[in-house]
């Protein structure tokens, strides 16, 4: 590459061509009214996304610190962990603007980052962190090979029965399920078989389904650190 190439501004992305500054308000209209196209609704996420990264960190950011201070649940798991030699804190708790739709993730190098741009309030804050200081937990306690899906799959099990992500309020009125019997199992299984689908070792979602039903019996019944499921 030349000198002058390399001089370049790089191509704006599709979103900011679309929304040079943002959508606007009538661009949201014509979201909620299902004016847009599945790609330009995509396009409308990532650049609201953009123009509110800095907004969306702070709320979380905020949301992490009441948390480590103040949840029950998170401050237990950051005691298990550090028992386990384990350390999670505001250093490697990362707040930021995911592309990926998803509430965050884990990482044992780099510990965990919770989606800034994907957050509703705190609660979900303390759900995520909890899901994702549970994956901390079974790292250290049980060595898991996250690039095992079978590993994988027992860890999702684990994590959305045990984080509270599952209990019925959440499903109730966050996600429009209304079952109640088997309503956490069935709750519990559909968000495992989601995260193994998009494992870049599963081919797709009926090998997920597979996958999870393999492990499901020994996992779901593992509830460790805690002595019951906590909802």
């Amino acid at each position: 590459m030349d000198d002058q190439n390399a001089n370049k501004p790089p191509e704006p992305s599709p979103e900011t061509r679309k929304y040079p500054n943002g959508p606007t308000w009538r661009d949201t209209f014509d979201l909620l009214a299902g004016k847009l196209s599945d790609d330009d609704q995509e396009a409308y996420r990532i650049a609201r996304d953009i123009k509110n990264e800095e907004r969306d960190i702070q709320r979380c950011e905020q949301h992490r610190a009441h948390l480590l201070k103040r949840s029950p649940v998170i401050r237990f798991m950051r005691e298990k962990v550090a028992q386990l030699n384990g350390s999670i804190d505001e250093s490697n708790i990362r707040c930021c603007r995911c592309t990926r739709r998803a509430g965050g993730g884990f990482s044992p190098d780099a510990g965990i980052r919770i989606c800034a741009n994907e957050i509703i309030n705190r609660k979900h804050v303390e759900d995520t962190l909890s899901h994702e200081l549970i994956h901390a937990y079974d790292h250290l306690r049980f060595k898991v090979d996250f690039e095992n899906l079978r590993h994988a799959a027992c860890a999702e099990i684990r994590a959305s029965s045990l984080s509270g992500e599952c209990r019925f309020m959440q499903e109730f009125f966050t996600r429009g399920q209304f079952k109640v019997s088997q309503q956490h199992q069935e709750c519990v299984r559909r968000r495992a078989v989601i995260s193994v689908t998009s494992h870049h070792m599963c081919r797709d979602e009926a090998k997920a389904k597979k996958v999870v039903s393999e492990v499901w019996d020994s996992c779901f019944a593992d509830t460790r650190p805690f002595d019951e499921i906590w909802r």
